[in-house]
């Protein structure tokens, strides 16, 4: 707000030389100016004065303190807590408890927490009946005693020991009073929390003085925690000694009578403003100041109600923002006068970032072309399909919007019906929203009746509203990871290699994580009198046994003729507990720490399961280690491997396979549980049949109802190896695998080199 203020007119540049001249001989002096004009200003100057002055600043100057651990005492790792916001000791804003009995909870309650019960950080339901069951979103806390002084001081007693430490304000109301939530928290926020305040509509008691007053509990009412950890220690005294009927008063009487605080409406210059509703009173047609500026309405005596007052006050505040809007455009459009670029630099719509500019070709966004019925970009790379769900609903309000518009803008000159669209291009800018042209053809109707056709062309943006945090289970990176490597014979010659990057990687830095080695044998392979094609692998596993005490690889042998890595998947899943985390890796890959902790953030027990996509490198021999920068004839080059180090010689080329999904981290309850419904919805040889052309990830992503994450991984850096490519894969896994095959020889300009030189030598 204050950068829409129009400043003052800079200085000329004469003067704006001189002023920096002066700053710069008054500082090589040594001399602080303010200390000087508060000494003549303020008469003689106290010479200790400038001596404190120093000593602070000296007291304030960062210094580094080295780390010293005695090396006589044991090494205690520091336990670091869950959240920083726990670490640095702050609290959230406010708390909302919401006092409901058996004949309610149901309805008003219901109705309460769908109105406001997205604006709070945290919203309670207490209950004096015993073992109430709580409704669908809604905590509710049972109490079990309906005595409205008893319901009173159990409330209090579970906001102190529960949330005492985590929130500021506190406020308690009841079931049937409607509270505005957005100007309830703008109010919690400009207050003070280190002060005891008892806010809300001040009541008289009857009999009582004028300054003993409780905080009427239909309009509900404000606790700071301050407050709050005085009063604790005196609730079992006055449940004993104050005998009220109302739960409000009974807590006026305590506070007065203990701690000799009584209820304000005022505090600070905050009002805090009600309105008490009249019986059969229509909210649409109650237009007071003190209606419209009230925080909280009571009584509501029904679930239709509640819902007619929150549509009011929402209709309310989207007008009060609109207005807003408008003169925030007004003053910017003044502003942009001033501006070195003038009118020129105003960008659509005023106050909205201007759409993105691109550097290269490279950066160029598309634009994605519609009709009413279709959509020419497809996720599968379908040049046609058709609009559907949320993409048609989007559309559609797109074209509503547009047609209102236009009618608001010319009526009652003219009014427009749409026919029908001609053209639809959407793309989505990061830095505005979604942008919108349309090709219209309307039906323009004058105020005479005549009628005509016309085609224009409209733009609208559907502009980024305010970010927010989609709350998420929490994970940590101490979680210990379970690799499972399986192994057929014909890769058992590049299982030690990886042996050897593992122990470079995990087994060295002392990751938390084990190896599971599934080696697997085929019908003929491994029997009697035959040798062991997995000697050297089970050697070089005993040996990092043995160069590494402690560490335990194990290896489990399966027999099968056609190994599918669902079924490899079954054998090991059995054998590990249900809280294991499984990272499924190839013999290709080499995992490090960046790539364990990323497994353990992006896999979430019942949320998600993540399978990266690893960077694989092209042939070498058509994509040959590239020249220096600089170098003569260096050219081009296709993308390096992420985190290449150029000391180590000029890397070879690649780039992220998407069609592999061999690798994956997964919990081993969620891979049971997309198993299961896999056998429920496929039974007998239906089950075989699927299970044989099926990978691990396609079981998460067709029998599953987690969250799928396919993500880049620059730490997955595999050479360059052709997959087998088995024909009793499914036609789309079978079509995937030949695809990663073909557009991992090479990029491009390598491709096409090696065709103009095979032409070259076949012509000669």
């Amino acid at each position: 707000v204050l950068s829409l203020a129009r400043p003052p007119l800079p200085p000329t540049g004469p003067r704006t030389s001189l002023s920096l001249l002066r700053v710069s001989w008054i500082q090589g002096e040594g001399e602080d100016p303010c200390v000087e004009a508060v000494g003549e200003r303020g008469g003689p100057q106290n010479p200790d004065s400038r001596a404190r002055l120093d000593q602070s600043d000296e007291d304030f100057k960062p210094r580094i303190v080295p780390y010293y651990r005695d090396p006589n005492k044991p090494y205690k790792k520091v336990l670091r807590t869950r959240y920083i916001q726990t670490e640095l000791g702050s609290r959230e804003r406010l708390l909302v408890a919401v006092l409901t009995s058996r004949a309610t909870l149901s309805t008003l309650a219901v109705a309460v927490n769908r109105t406001v019960a997205h604006h709070f950080p945290r919203l309670l339901y207490f209950t004096g009946q015993r073992g109430a069951r709580a409704p669908a979103g809604m905590q509710v806390v049972s109490h079990g005693d309906e005595r409205p002084a008893w319901l009173m001081s159990e409330t209090l007693r579970h906001l102190h020991t529960h949330f005492g430490a985590d929130y500021d304000w506190f406020f308690i109301m009841q079931d049937d009073t409607y509270v505005q939530a957005p100007r309830l928290a703008a109010l919690a926020g400009h207050l003070s929390i280190n002060q005891d305040l008892y806010l809300g509509r001040a009541e008289e008691f009857i009999g009582a003085g004028e300054q003993a007053r409780y905080c009427h509990g239909g309009f509900g009412y404000l606790l700071s925690r301050s407050l709050l950890l005085r009063l604790r220690p005196h609730l079992d005294g006055c449940r004993g000694d104050i005998l009220s009927a109302r739960p409000d008063e009974w807590l006026g009487r305590c506070l007065i009578d203990s701690l000799g605080v009584g209820c304000v409406s005022q505090h600070q210059g905050q009002q805090y403003r009600s309105f008490e509703l009249a019986k059969n009173r229509d909210p649409e047609k109650e237009g007071s100041s003190a209606f419209l500026s009230a925080f909280a309405v009571h009584p509501v005596s029904e679930g239709t109600l509640m819902y007619r007052l929150h549509k009011r006050f929402s209709a309310l505040e989207l007008e009060r923002a609109y207005s807003e809007i408008e003169q925030l455009q007004a003053q910017i459009r003044n502003l942009t006068v001033l501006t070195p670029e003038g009118e020129a630099g105003l960008s659509w719509p005023v106050g909205l970032p201007a759409p993105f500019i691109p550097h290269s070709r490279f950066e160029v966004l598309g634009w994605d072309y519609f009709t009413e019925q279709h959509t020419f970009s497809c996720a599968d790379g379908a040049p046609k399909c058709p609009l559907q769900g949320a993409s048609r609903a989007d559309v559609g309000d797109a074209l509503e919007t547009a047609l209102e518009q236009l009618n608001r803008r010319y009526q009652p000159r003219l009014r427009f019906q749409k026919q029908r669209l001609l053209n639809g291009y959407r793309r989505f800018d990061p830095a505005r929203g979604m942008e919108y042209t349309l090709d219209l053809l309307l039906e323009c109707v004058t105020q005479r009746g005549h009628r005509r056709a016309l085609a224009r062309r409209v733009s609208l943006l559907r502009p980024l509203s305010r970010v927010e945090i989609l709350p998420m289970p929490y994970v940590t990176e101490a979680t210990r990871v379970q690799l499972v490597l399986p192994l057929l014979v014909a890769e058992a010659a590049a299982a030690p290699a990886f042996l050897e990057a593992f122990a470079a990687n995990v087994l060295e830095p002392r990751e938390h994580a084990l190896l599971t080695l599934l080696l697997v044998y085929g019908p003929r392979e491994g029997g009697r009198g035959a040798p062991d094609p997995f000697l050297g692998v089970k050697a070089a596993a005993a040996e990092l046994e043995r160069r590494y005490p402690g560490t335990r690889l194990a290896w489990l042998a399966v027999r099968a003729e056609a190994p599918s890595q669902v079924r490899l998947m079954d054998m090991v899943s059995k054998k590990h507990p249900v809280d294991t985390l499984f990272f499924l890796t190839t013999v290709w890959t080499r995992p490090g720490p960046e790539v364990l902790n990323r497994c353990r953030m992006n896999a979430i027990s019942g949320w998600q399961a993540f399978f990266p996509v690893h960077f694989q490198e092209f042939n070498p021999a058509l994509s040959p280690q590239r020249s220096p920068p600089g170098a003569p004839g260096a050219g081009p080059d296709p993308p390096s491997p992420p985190g290449a180090d150029p000391s180590r010689g000029a890397p070879i080329g690649g780039r992220f396979d998407r069609q592999a999904s061999a690798e994956g981290c997964f919990y081993n309850a969620d891979y049971l549980a997309a198993r299961a419904r896999l056998a429920g919805e496929l039974a007998g040889q239906e089950e075989e049949e699927a299970l044989e052309g099926l990978e691990v990830m396609d079981v998460f992503l067709r029998f599953s109802g987690l969250h799928l994450f396919r993500a880049v991984e620059p730490g997955l850096v595999q050479k360059f190896s052709l997959r087998d490519c088995s024909p009793r894969l499914s036609e789309e896994l079978y079509h995937r695998c030949r695809l990663s095959n073909l557009e991992g020889l090479g990029g491009r300009a390598q491709l096409a080199m090696a065709l103009f030189e095979q032409e070259q030598a076949n012509s000669t």
